[in-house]
């Protein structure tokens, strides 16, 4: 058996550059170690499965060349773009909603006046745990390949959720993102023992814009692109700690990344607060385009 399949380039309009994931429309029937296989196979960062479906609510699964996740934004936004560009939500519908194994997560879809599309999730509530502690700070900065004097003292280290568990590295300038040198087998120590999936490394360009690069060598991704869970979180850290300017229950940044790998792509991310002052939803955006279709032979 062949399924088709769709390479969907997330976070950009422009083919080859921003987060490839992998798009398959209709997975139903498939098992679990099928999924597993054929992730493996197309050899991107995600693979994203449509397991079932019924008017504008659509059932998923993602995985990693390594394991299945909880969620990947870059996927959702790549497989949300594409069920509009494939007719599967009609031009009239701007909403769809996208079931996880663990959460509901609502897309909204929006045309530009040229008629191409962006779509904006809201991603899994954000979670926080307390602040790292020096020791792990550190650990986390040599295995980097830097040491505490790059470190921002201005903005949030720690680890945050929005999908994905995250430790959250601030440095005072982006071209020392760039020059990172990460020990991949010490983060995937480090990542097992905060129980972590990702290191994200980020450093200011401007008041509301970060430049940042995410090493996930747990998931068998050394290094993603440019990554919506990450910077979901990312800015949830941000605003929790009052250093993103606010207006009127919401808070707005935009995530540079891509760039070190030769894949530019922006993510766009906006943050509600609570009453309370405390930030409870994150909504992520970017466009995505078609790359490549094909077909994968199903063992």
């Amino acid at each position: 058996m062949k399924l088709p399949y769709l390479l969907v380039d997330a976070f950009t309009r422009t083919p080859g550059t921003g987060n490839r994931a992998a798009v398959l429309l209709d997975a139903r029937g498939l098992t679990d170690e099928q999924m597993r296989r054929l992730a493996r196979e197309l050899e991107t960062r995600e693979t994203v499965f449509v397991t079932d479906w019924k008017d504008n609510v659509f059932s998923v699964r993602f995985f990693t060349p390594a394991r299945e996740v909880e969620f990947a934004g870059h996927a959702a936004i790549a497989l949300a773009v594409t069920l509009a560009l494939q007719g599967r939500i009609a031009e009239s519908q701007r909403h769809l909603f996208l079931q996880t194994p663990v959460d509901n997560v609502p897309v909204h879809l929006e045309r530009d006046a040229s008629g191409a599309i962006q779509a904006v999730m809201r991603e899994p509530a954000p979670r926080f745990r307390d602040v790292l502690s020096w020791t792990a700070l550190r650990e986390l900065l040599e295995a980097l390949g830097i040491n505490e004097r790059y470190l921002h003292r201005g903005l949030p280290s720690g680890v945050a959720f929005s999908g994905l568990w995250s430790a959250f590295v601030p440095l005072i300038a982006p071209g020392l993102v760039d020059e990172l040198e990460p020990d991949m087998e010490r983060l995937v120590e480090i990542c097992s023992a905060l129980e972590v999936d990702t290191v994200h490394a980020y450093a200011p360009v401007g008041p509301r814009a970060y430049y940042a690069r995410d090493f996930a060598p747990a998931l068998g991704i050394p290094e993603d692109p440019v990554t919506g869970t990450a910077n979901g979180a990312l800015a949830a850290l941000l605003a929790r700690a009052g250093v993103v300017p606010r207006r009127e229950g919401s808070a707005e940044i935009q995530v540079l990344q891509g760039h070190h790998l030769g894949v530019p792509g922006v993510v766009h991310v906006r943050v509600e607060y609570a009453v309370s002052g405390e930030p409870y939803a994150v909504y992520v955006g970017g466009p995505a385009v078609v790359a490549h279709s094909g077909w994968i032979g199903v063992r």
